[in-house]
């Protein structure tokens, strides 16, 4: 088995130790930097082994990743090997004079190295099919594929290909996408390899009781009868997002609870605003840096949200058939976010506020939802219909076609 072996990227070595069984999957992983290459991938790695655990069968993993991305903690916590390998970053620019800094010039320069490292990695494990989730580092990784003929399955979270997928996928077997509007989107020489599946979220999103989340936060000040806005800039948080509620807050607690995740070095002077405001709406206002372990049971206690439009955000929120109001990273990769965003507005499944956003413009997105139960139920009823909750199963699926192909 393979669990705990690390391979660096400045001293590659063979990766031997004791083989599994006989009838073991043999996978490789690749994809990272951030947790949207990453929980997908490693969501996906728990079905499969799940799926091959009832019958009788084991999985042998190894991830290929960067040492500084997060898949660097999220795979030996989970008992996965874990290699890196020597990537490059390609910092993007549509002037064509910056593409050629330094700095890409540097990072372009490593790609034959890594390469080189990962197509020894993938000869010396010999997997029976390689996953790749996107992130720079995928690409080589998914090229060693190519050059071992082993069977490559791409998986992309969002509407659009991520750079590293499109300049795999005419390498790949198979093409998992997250949306059916990917499909037109795609080179037409690859569109017979692609398949949709959705974006894998963890099971337990799915399981959330809105009960559990006024016990665990101590929400006693609530008020059930009015409905619940949860905000969220991700685990950071969004001095965007968190301007213009403040902006509104007074407002947005005349006609709702919030909980209002703000990222850890803003809760004290949100707290320190809030306290002035007058003490029943101070009983509807929750505000935390981080949610944690109780974030399904929020989920399920929120009637409308307030977010980024991340990939997996959307992912959780159309399982989940939430009413929300999107506000997207303008510097994410690509658009990424506002495209996303864009295309749950265009369904009815979402709002999406793009552009520079004022507290004016939230206000007057979310007051119809707050207004209006029979709006939100319709809102969510589109939602849902984007969603795939069974996304990791279909991934699954893919993987052990390509497996055997």
């Amino acid at each position: 088995m393979y669990a705990g072996v690390r391979v660096e990227a400045s001293r590659v070595r063979r990766v031997t130790n004791e083989p599994g069984p006989a009838d073991a999957l043999r996978l490789i992983v690749t994809g990272g930097g951030t947790g949207g290459h990453t929980y997908p991938a490693l969501t996906a790695i728990r079905a499969l082994r799940d799926r091959l655990a009832a019958e009788g069968r084991a999985l042998d993993v190894l991830w290929i990743g960067t040492a500084q991305g997060l898949e660097a903690r999220v795979a030996p916590a989970e008992g996965i090997a874990f290699a890196t390998v020597a990537t490059g970053k390609i910092r993007r620019s549509s002037n064509p004079l910056k593409l050629m800094s330094a700095a890409n010039l540097r990072d372009m320069a490593r790609v034959p190295m890594g390469v080189a490292q990962a197509r020894k990695l993938v000869a010396d494990f010999q997997p029976d099919v390689v996953l790749a989730t996107g992130g720079y580092v995928a690409v080589p990784a998914g090229l060693a594929a190519r050059m071992c003929r082993r069977p490559l399955v791409l998986h992309e979270q969002t509407v659009r290909l991520g750079l590293a997928n499109r300049k795999l996928a005419g390498s790949a077997t198979r093409i998992a996408v997250s949306s059916e509007s990917t499909l037109p989107l795609l080179p037409a020489e690859v569109r017979g390899a692609a398949v949709v599946t959705g974006n894998p979220i963890r099971p337990e999103m799915l399981s959330g009781h809105s009960d559990k989340a006024i016990q665990a936060l101590g929400l006693h000040g609530f008020d059930r009868r009015l409905p619940t806005v949860y905000v969220t800039g991700g685990a950071q948080g969004s001095q965007q997002i968190n301007g213009v509620v403040r902006d509104v807050l007074p407002w947005l607690l005349e006609k709702a609870n919030v909980i209002h995740q703000c990222g850890p070095d803003n809760v004290q002077e949100l707290r320190q605003y809030a306290a002035a405001l007058p003490a029943a709406s101070v009983g509807r206002y929750y505000v935390t840096g981080f949610v944690g372990p109780e974030l399904p049971d929020v989920l399920a206690l929120a009637d409308v949200v307030v977010s980024r439009s991340g990939a997996g955000t959307l992912a959780e929120l159309t399982a989940l058939g939430k009413p929300a109001v999107f506000i997207p990273l303008a510097t994410s990769a690509g658009n990424e976010q506002a495209h996303n965003a864009r295309h749950l507005h265009e369904g009815g499944a979402a709002v999406a506020l793009l552009g520079d956003v004022t507290g004016e413009a939230l206000r007057d997105a979310v007051d119809p939802l707050l207004a209006d139960p029979a709006r939100r139920a319709e809102m969510a009823r589109r939602a849902r219909a984007h969603g795939r909750p069974d996304a990791a199963e279909r991934l699954v699926d893919v993987i052990l076609s390509a497996a055997s192909s």
